[in-house]
């Protein structure tokens, strides 16, 4: 028995790996097919260039040529000039510029695909990233205004109170999504998703809805059950530190998300810039301690991953669109850990190009630059949406409308309080 108990999990095992290699074949053949289509038809890149044309003091009196310009003489001042030859003089240069011309040129592989993958990592990061610049640091503020507060017998009995009543209706709605559940794997009706089927298409996203809805509500009691034991039972191990970090962090959020805003307003958008802003900073940094420029530009750019983090759990807290991964010592999923290293990654790449666009004076001569500000940037298909700044655009507007909105509603409190009208409605059925 134990010899064919072995074999059955063995046969599992073999079974499962088979079906892992199969879906990574698959996914590896079609976005291999994918990127080199795309490969094929839009690695070519238009880098403007000025043109110019040259002549020789000499060729300019034999050919009787006319010039319009003021010439370049090699930086000659009127003293050198005058005591130079005729040989010399004659051979002067001139140079009349006659416009800027496109060249194109195909750009390598890895080159192409760090444009496609910034590309595609824009549309995550306009979202992402414009409302978590508005949300990290109002949540920062308001985990201090809101910290855990002594209460007096009658306010404890109260908060405790309703905190049972929460968790007990959360535990009845939670039995209710298992039942219904069990009941259609009993009755094989299992829905899923289907994009023929209208009936079940809406069934599934109802369903998932209900699930996405009652997570966020187990975590947002799980805050309030912390901070209850923050004054109760766990006292001796709160750091009352917590929330003072919190307002530190969220006050240089606040510069930081400012900053960021004037910079992108002021030396982005408009061509010309108005301003180099930040990189006369970092330069002056560079005057004196060098390491403190390159550490002020990495802080600027971390930021910007944390608050794509701070803005895909935001809006997945509020809208129930995505699920919420969110990251706690000690309980975080691996399937959290995933997700939200996922995102990083897709958000580093546009990170880095908007990066190389803010503080192009101040990596004027790197090669990132040269690679995002020139390849990159004039990418016959992709280009477009960087040299317009279509993306900075968005990521301004999820910023304003994020700002508007957190303003009118800055806490959590529909999903807080337990007042999921989907869940509740099901929940009185059930009752009744």
């Amino acid at each position: 028995m134990l010899m064919a108990g072995t074999g059955v999990a063995s046969t599992l095992k073999k079974s499962k790996w088979r079906q892992a290699a199969c879906a990574q074949l698959i996914v590896t053949i079609v976005f291999g097919a994918i990127f080199a289509i795309a490969y094929l038809v839009a690695s070519d890149t238009n880098v403007p260039v000025e043109s110019y044309q040259t002549a020789s003091f000499l060729m300019q009196r034999e050919t009787g040529a006319t010039y319009t310009s003021t010439p370049s003489l090699n930086n000659f001042t009127r003293s050198d000039l005058a005591n130079l030859t005729q040989a010399e003089f004659d051979g002067i240069l001139l140079t009349v510029p006659l416009g800027i011309e496109q060249i194109v040129l195909q750009v390598d592989l890895a080159t192409f695909y760090a444009g496609l993958m910034a590309w595609l990592g824009w549309f995550l990061f306009a979202i992402f990233g414009g409302i978590g610049l508005a949300a990290l640091p109002l949540d920062l503020m308001l985990a201090f205004v809101n910290r855990p507060k002594h209460l007096d017998a009658v306010e404890f009995a109260e908060v405790k109170v309703h905190i049972q009543q929460k968790v007990n209706e959360l535990v009845e709605i939670g039995e209710l999504l298992k039942i219904e559940k069990d009941q259609k794997i009993a009755a094989g009706t299992v829905v899923k998703y289907s994009l023929f089927q209208k009936n079940l298409r809406k069934e599934y996203k109802e369903d998932q809805a209900s699930m996405k809805e009652f997570k966020a509500a187990v975590f947002l009691l799980e805050q309030d059950v912390n901070d209850f034991n923050a004054i109760s039972a766990n006292y001796e191990k709160y750091n009352p530190l917590k929330p003072y970090l919190s307002l530190l962090f969220g006050i240089v959020s606040v510069v930081l998300t400012l900053l960021w805003i004037l910079q992108i307003c002021l030396c982005v958008l408009p061509s010309p810039s108005v301003t180099p802003f930040l990189n006369d900073y970092f330069e002056w940094f560079d005057g004196w301690f060098p390491l403190f420029g390159v550490l002020s530009v990495a802080i600027f750019t971390v930021y910007l991953l944390f608050c794509a983090i701070k803005g895909c759990f935001k809006f997945g807290l509020r809208f129930m669109f995505i699920d919420l991964h969110p990251m706690r010592p000690g309980r975080t999923y691996m399937s959290s850990f995933m997700f939200n290293i996922a995102l990083v990654l897709m958000c580093s790449l546009p990170v880095v190009q908007l990066a190389s666009v803010a503080f192009a004076v101040y990596a004027q001569f790197s090669t990132v630059r040269q690679i995002f500000g020139v390849q990159i940037e004039n990418l016959q298909f992709f280009g477009w949406f960087w040299r317009n700044h279509f993306f900075v655009y968005a990521l301004l507007a999820f910023f304003g409308l994020t700002s508007v909105y957190l303003t009118c509603k800055p806490k959590d409190a529909a999903a807080k309080s337990g007042d999921s009208s989907r869940l509740r409605d099901r929940l009185r059925e059930r009752r009744s």
